[in-house]
């Protein structure tokens, strides 16, 4: 608005120099007097090249082809207007009385450069016109012009291209419409400004109470709108421009993303899903003179979803920083998911995960530190019923940390980490405790079998572009503590007992009182060695593999009962589950029930060998002794008994022969 104006008031410069001397000099005279008054008023260069033609219908006149105007002394961005021709007419009454009354002004297919050097100060103040601070009065009596009214002023088809120096960024916008009226002298003024770029259209149209405060560095009233195909917006309130800042009610609805991104330049088609539409976004918005924006009583639809907000978003960093609060009564995510509460998963796993592209671009446009507050969650893939957490988001790596999520009557813990700075991968560590697993597995996959509580802990880590890429990349350990319930479909003390396949199905349930595992992931592989089930009677141990990417099961469990007392004895029947997760199959394994049959077998008659082969080491040891009793006891002479009549072993009768022999040679020899 503000660089409108001043190029409007200092072209009036041209206005009156040509209407003035229309009738004594020659064009090309015309031309140079206009340039050398021009630029003795502005300290800017104006080149005519083409026909000044004078105009007496229905105002007074002219049209100005090839103009040229200079740029700040130093830019390097080219001309700061170039344009093809410019129609002037005043109202020649009003001027006669001293008022400038610009009852057309047209600009078509000009090129406009706007630009802000690395100070803040912008091209479009001219010197001699008035400082920045400079009301249109004022401006006027300084260039010795009377305050300016606009019946219309209009620039067609434009290329708009503004430089800031400072932010150092550099945008064109091509097929730039603008009108601008302003009936009073510095009073109110209407401004529209459209845009017909890449088949797309787009307007603004704004009303500002006071051009003249405006320019003078106040703050204003202004009603502003912007449409376009699939998207509306529209803010009340205040603002000002030296320096620019605003406040009011801020109302933004898009039903379509795709147009207004043709509109900005952007290829591709439509990014906002249909469980988004309508997009809406209202609330107190405050422009701050530092360039930060802070909103208040914030109020953001998603769809069905509604979240509430107060943000405060700074812009002196590499990327916009974002703090606050955000949060909900309640939340749909199944649109999003595409989860239906256990209901995909029933199917078994020909259903398979999502395997649709994950969009995490958004990761790197912001920073970000934002605490959450929620009320109940349909993930689609289950119910949470409450969640307090904080987002942090730092170079496109985001942070969910998990202060506390009540679901499944039990609580969640942790965080969950997503990292688009080299392709995606997310990860996390969580800590679970009290959780219902019947409501759990029947929400999250479908699964209906199990009952009691759970205890967990988890660390993972999956990458790729899809739900179905990342569950089939995990990697990670963790450990599962399950309380007193019981498995659904299975009875497996009647099992044990009578190696009866009618334990297996609807109406047989197993009660335990724990059931405890470690595991690690491999590949999107669940690998586990120690699983042990406790119940009165039996204890049931297990290994094998879950694929999580593929959702199938290849388990063997093994329920044994208590040993006997007497033989000592224990009962094993190995059970193998199968298949998909949704629907498991349960089976014997008959040939591991043999095989173990054949090992107890096995073990029984080893043990009677045992026993066989010591009975007959003992009755070979004891024939061995009595015959070298019998022999030492009759050659030395032995009684072969004890003092007090007990038998003598066949160690001491050996020694006391020994003896004798012995001391019966000494006696000898020495007589």
């Amino acid at each position: 608005m503000r660089w409108i104006l001043r190029l409007l008031g200092v072209v009036l410069v041209l206005v009156i120099v040509l209407v003035g001397a229309l009738f004594l000099l020659p064009a090309d005279r015309i031309a140079n007097l206009a340039a050398r008054q021009f630029e003795a008023a502005t300290g800017r260069a104006l080149t005519i090249d083409g026909d000044v033609t004078p105009t007496f219908w229905p105002v007074l006149g002219a049209r100005v082809e090839g103009v040229t105007l200079a740029n700040v002394a130093g830019s390097d961005a080219g001309p700061m207007l170039v344009a093809e021709s410019v129609d002037l007419g005043v109202d020649l009454a009003q001027l006669i009385q001293g008022n400038l009354v610009v009852r057309q002004f047209e600009a078509r297919s000009p090129q406009i450069v706007l630009e802000r050097d690395a100070l803040g100060v912008g091209n479009w103040n001219f010197a001699g016109v008035g400082d920045q601070n400079a009301t249109t009065a004022e401006a006027g009596t300084q260039s010795g012009l009377p305050p300016i009214i606009l019946d219309r002023a209009q620039i067609i088809g434009a290329s708009l291209r503004y430089i800031d120096r400072a932010a150092g960024t550099d945008v064109t916008v091509q097929g730039v419409t603008i009108d601008l009226t302003m009936p009073e002298a510095g009073g109110a003024a209407e401004l529209r400004i459209a845009v017909d770029r890449n088949g797309q259209q787009g307007e603004v149209n704004a009303r500002l109470a006071s051009v003249e405060q405006l320019l003078a560095g106040e703050v204003v009233a202004v009603n502003a709108s912007i449409t376009t195909a699939g998207a509306t917006g529209s803010f009340e309130g205040r603002a000002g421009l030296e320096p620019v800042a605003a406040e009011g009610r801020l109302n933004i609805q898009i039903d379509r993303l795709a147009p207004a991104l043709q509109l900005a330049g952007a290829e591709g088609g439509e990014l906002l899903p249909d469980a988004a539409r309508p997009l809406s976004l209202g609330g107190q918005l405050t422009l701050a003179p530092s360039g930060s924006l802070h909103l208040r009583e914030g109020a953001v639809g998603i769809g069905s979803n509604r979240l509430t907000l107060a943000l405060d978003t700074t812009f002196d960093g590499e990327r916009p920083n974002i703090a606050g609060q955000i949060s909900a009564n309640s939340l749909d995510l199944t649109g999003f998911t595409g989860g239906d509460n256990g209901a995909s998963a029933s199917s078994g796993g020909a259903s398979g995960w999502p395997t649709s592209r994950i969009d995490a671009s958004a990761l790197g446009l912001f920073d970000a530190q934002i605490g959450l507050t929620l009320g109940p969650v349909n993930t689609g893939y289950g119910m949470i019923d409450a969640t307090r957490a904080s987002i942090t988001i730092d170079r496109s790596r985001g942070v969910l940390g998990l202060n506390e999520v009540r679901a499944f009557e039990g609580t969640l813990s942790g965080e969950l980490v997503a990292n688009n700075r080299n392709g995606l991968s997310v990860g996390g560590t969580l800590a679970l405790r009290d959780v219902t697993l019947l409501s759990l597995l029947r929400q999250t996959v479908g699964f209906e079998r199990l009952t009691g509580t759970a205890a967990a802990d988890l660390r993972f880590l999956g990458s790729g572009a899809s739900v179905d890429a990342i569950m089939r990349s995990l990697e990670g350990q963790g450990t599962l503590q399950f309380g007193q319930g019981e498995i659904l479909g299975i009875d497996l003390a009647a099992m044990l007992r009578n190696l009866d396949a009618s334990a297996l199905g609807q109406g047989s349930s197993t009660i335990y009182s724990s059931i405890g595992a470690s595991f690690t992931m491999a590949g999107g592989v669940l690998s586990n060695s120690d699983l042990a089930l406790e119940a009165p009677l039996f204890g049931v141990r297990g290994q094998g593999t879950v694929d999580l990417g593929g959702q199938t099961l290849n388990y063997r469990v093994t329920p044994e009962t208590m040993r006997n007392a007497e033989t000592g004895s224990a009962l094993r029947v190995p059970l193998i589950i199968t298949g998909p997760w949704s629907e498991p199959r349960f089976r014997l394994d008959l040939e591991g029930l043999a095989e173990q049959r054949l090992q107890e077998e096995r073990e029984r008659l080893e043990a009677r060998a045992r026993e066989e082969v010591q009975r007959i080491e003992d009755q070979a040891r004891a024939r061995a002794e009595q015959e070298i009793s019998d022999r030492l006891g009759g050659a030395l002479g032995g009684s072969g008994t004890n003092a007090d009549g007990t038998p003598q072993s066949l160690e001491d009768q050996a020694r006391d022969g020994l003896m004798r022999l012995l001391g019966g040679g000494r006696q000898q020899a020495s007589e």
